[in-house]
């Protein structure tokens, strides 16, 4: 008769295993950086949800897997070095292993089947975290992954000793390549309960993870030196070296990140453009029409624009971290971040947020401390994000017109300025509110391998779907709302306007008549974006912004720019432009050359533009950013308090411009 691999034995006594129900539970588990994620998604592919523990903002993944006629229901548990650790994540597990909790959406049960998955080339650290899982007596299967890592490096384990040192099944894998995952799911579907329990005491399980490896590992099979892994972690983990290589990667990874992206945003860009002014001309002029173009499509279109460089961001960085390397660039930068009260871990977050705030505060759910956690997630949108570069774009191009150096050297100038408000902010924090001894960080740092594309693809599938579900909807609700603000209450057409538009009927030349016209429509769209409701909140709101610099107008353009930045320069072009095309031929130039209601002084002065560039680098303004901050530090407190003190830094440092610029006689 032949036995199934991960079948009771019943010559030896073993009891049969119950049947299944239809759906079999399975608890993944493992130390990070042992490719359980990886495991996950060759298991689960598409059919996984992301949701997050209730009550916490720690994510949890579930998907499904069919063997045969079962359905295994895969939760794919926070990668943790022990069990017993008092950090929320090993909490976690603790809790989904005793039955005590699941993730939202779940039956609180326990699961039918852990499965350990263990990095095959460094097995003996990972026996730790096996023996604390045998010790909870649930049917258990441990998965060796990257064996192939492992044998290159001279280490060749035995399935077959190490199951009978463990005392529950053992099947091997390649979960990067597939190769194995049939022997995985089988084995999953048919677990059994262990027959060996290890000691209860830490100092007595690190004995028996001795005597397990020395068992399981013979010594003519032992651990030979990595020439090559050592010379590459000294290069990369070097004090000096190793910021240098990862200055030259993040100089790579942005040029991608902001050169590939371009033809979609440009193409997205495009698409929704010709979809409003179809939309436009093909319903009666009228609330609906206006609605749809510029409130629900235009809506769609801010959302999308900047969903390549986030999509991008999530691929890059997924190849980066597959590869091993995000390790050990985590570990430089713990030598730089501590300084300022933030650990490496923390360099992820920030480096996302350089896209945008919103996965970079949701990546730092991989912090383990969590006041180093929230002192991150409070700085977090100090970084440059995209929906900052029209605003910069504008302003340097007003500050040095046809001056590329200089132009390109303020752009640099605004990254630098955000980044180091940002650690001073952080260490102002961890000094105050956030008081605390850092963690030290304890990183085990992965074997090097080809990064998969398919992990790479699926984890920008997932986040992308998590960004456009949590932030999309919100921006929606707020370009529309700025659209209502904007439109209302309408204005009857100004007298000058009515003139020109009389003054074109009597006019032979059509071109000249077509530009009267134009510009009866322009004064019309001013008239009314000034007297609208932003237009009035605008007149309220100018004396706090008048010692910066800012008239009514400006004011405007900042008031709007509270719910999200990227809408500045289409508000501007509104207000001040008179027109509703942010791009059309000319606007630009007319931003920059428009007066104040006094018909003679600029609205863009040097000091006034200088002072607008500081306090769009430092300001908080992006409610999506405040509602993920609230949700994920744990509570409203911790997005007012981000709100207060970006705006109050911004404010009070853009004051300080203006005020020097003209005090030194910069008009």
């Amino acid at each position: 008769m032949t036995r199934v691999e991960g079948a009771p034995d019943i010559s030896r006594g073993e009891p049969p295993v119950p049947t299944a129900p239809a759906t079999r539970r399975v608890a993944l588990l493992g130390n990070p950086n042992t490719g359980k994620t990886t495991l996950f998604n060759r298991l689960a592919g598409l059919r996984h949800k992301t949701s997050n523990f209730p009550g916490t903002t720690q994510e949890a993944r579930v998907g499904l897997h069919a063997v045969g006629e079962a359905t295994l229901e895969i939760i794919d548990l926070p990668g943790v070095y022990s069990l017993e650790l008092d950090q929320l994540e090993s909490a976690l597990c603790r809790a989904v292993l005793a039955g005590e909790a699941a993730p939202s959406g779940e039956i609180v049960r326990p699961p039918d089947t852990v499965c350990v998955v263990v990095d095959a080339a460094n097995l003996g650290r990972n026996l730790m975290i096996i023996g604390e899982a045998l010790r909870r007596r649930l049917p258990t299967v441990v998965v060796l992954n990257m064996v192939d890592l492992a044998e290159r490096r001279g280490i060749v384990l035995d399935p077959d000793l190490l199951e009978a040192a463990l005392g529950c099944p053992v099947v091997s894998c390649q979960a990067r390549s597939g190769v194995g995952i049939g022997r995985v799911g089988a084995a999953l579907a048919n677990p059994r309960t262990p027959n060996i329990t290890p000691p209860g005491d830490e100092a007595g399980l690190e004995r028996w993870a001795d005597d397990v490896y020395a068992r399981a590992v013979p010594d003519d099979h032992a651990s030979h030196a990595d020439t090559l892994t050592d010379r590459l972690d000294r290069a990369f983990t070097h004090p000096l070296l190793g910021l240098l290589i990862f200055a030259g990667v993040m100089t790579l990874l942005f040029w991608g990140l902001f050169r590939l992206a371009t033809v979609p945003m440009d193409l997205i860009d495009t698409v929704f453009s010709t979809l409003a002014s179809a939309t436009e001309s093909a319903l009666p002029s009228g609330v609906i029409s206006d609605l749809l173009a510029n409130g629900v499509i235009t809506g769609v279109g801010a959302t999308l624009i900047f969903l390549p460089q986030i999509l991008l961001l999530f691929f890059l960085l997924s190849i980066l971290e597959d590869t091993g390397y995000l390790a050990r660039a985590a570990f430089v930068m713990d030598r730089v971040l501590r300084p300022f009260g933030l650990p490496g871990h923390a360099f992820v977050p920030l480096l996302s947020s350089h896209a945008c705030a919103l996965p970079g505060i949701m990546a730092t759910r991989a912090i383990p401390d969590r006041r180093e956690r929230l002192a991150t997630i409070l700085v977090a949108p100090f970084m440059t994000c995209s929906a900052r570069l029209p605003v910069y774009a504008l302003l340097v191009t007003v500050l040095f017109p046809a001056r590329p150096a200089l132009q390109a050297l303020a752009f640099t100038g605004c990254y630098a300025l955000g980044a180091g408000v940002g650690l001073v902010s952080a260490l102002i924090a961890r000094r105050t509110i956030l008081r605390g001894a850092g963690r030290p960080m304890a990183m085990e740092l992965p074997s090097y391998k080809l990064p998969s594309l398919r992990t790479a693809l699926i984890t920008t599938l997932d986040r992308g779907g998590i960004f456009l579900k949590k932030a999309g909807t919100m921006i929606l609700a707020i370009m529309i709302v700025l659209w209502w603000l904007g439109s209302y209450p309408q204005s009857d057409p100004t007298p000058e306007a009515q003139a020109l538009r009389a003054q074109a009927t009597t006019m032979s030349d059509t071109a000249a008549a077509e530009a009267t016209i134009a510009e009866a429509d322009r004064l019309d769209a001013r008239h009314a974006g000034a007297h609208s409701f932003m237009g009035r909140v605008g007149r309220g709101v100018q004396p706090v912004f008048a010692p910066l610099g800012y008239d009514w107008q400006l004011t405007v353009g900042v008031v709007a720019s509270f719910a999200a930045r990227e809408v500045f320069v289409s508000t501007m072009a509104v207000v001040v432009a008179g027109q509703d095309d942010p791009e059309s031929e000319g606007v630009i130039e007319t931003l920059s050359t428009a007066t104040r209601s006094d018909g003679r002084t600029p609205i863009f002065t040097a000091a006034t533009s200088w002072s607008l560039l500081v306090y769009y680098v430092l300001a908080m303004q992006c409610l999506p950013t405040l509602a993920v901050t609230a949700r994920e530090a744990g509570g409203v407190r911790w997005a007012l308090l981000q709100f207060a003190w970006m705006s109050g830094v911004a404010y009070v440092l853009a004051l300080l411009v203006f005020q020097t610029l003209r005090a030194c006689g910069v008009s």
